[in-house]
């Protein structure tokens, strides 16, 4: 049973780091697409009714720093050499575990540099071609 956890160690990870990642996406990504989009007073209505959105937009940098050492643990953990059991059917559960843990992290980093280039990248890249 150990074992079978172990190989799942990839899964989990990734999906912390998914969760992590919709979380730098919600602080920092949808704000700033919201008011580029002109729907600014959805973003004053989001904020009114969630307001842990401007705390955590408050503390970006450390989201992202701690989003993207999870996206790391995870990537690690999922692209590491592991061996499946000798067992057909551990050995089918633990490959589906391997496939999933790369997919969920792969959506997880694409949400994760969506909502890095939403929060560093956009403003100065409109400064840049003065928009």
């Amino acid at each position: 049973m150990l074992r079978f956890l172990r190989n799942r160690e990839g899964v989990g990870f990734g999906v912390l780091a998914l969760f992590t990642s919709v979380g730098t996406l919600l602080c920092c990504a949808l704000p700033i697409v919201l008011v580029t989009l002109g729907l600014g007073s959805v973003v004053a209505a989001l904020t009114l009714q969630v307001p842990f959105l401007v705390t955590l937009s408050e503390y970006k940098l450390a989201m992202f720093v701690v989003s993207g050492l999870f996206l790391a643990l995870a990537a690690w953990f999922v692209w590491r050499p592991q061996a499946c059991p000798a067992d057909p059917g551990l050995a089918a559960r633990c490959a589906a575990a391997n496939v999933w843990g790369k997919r969920v992290l792969w959506v997880a980093a694409g949400l994760w540099l969506t909502g890095f280039a939403a929060a560093y990248l956009l403003l100065p890249l409109r400064v840049w071609l003065n928009l």
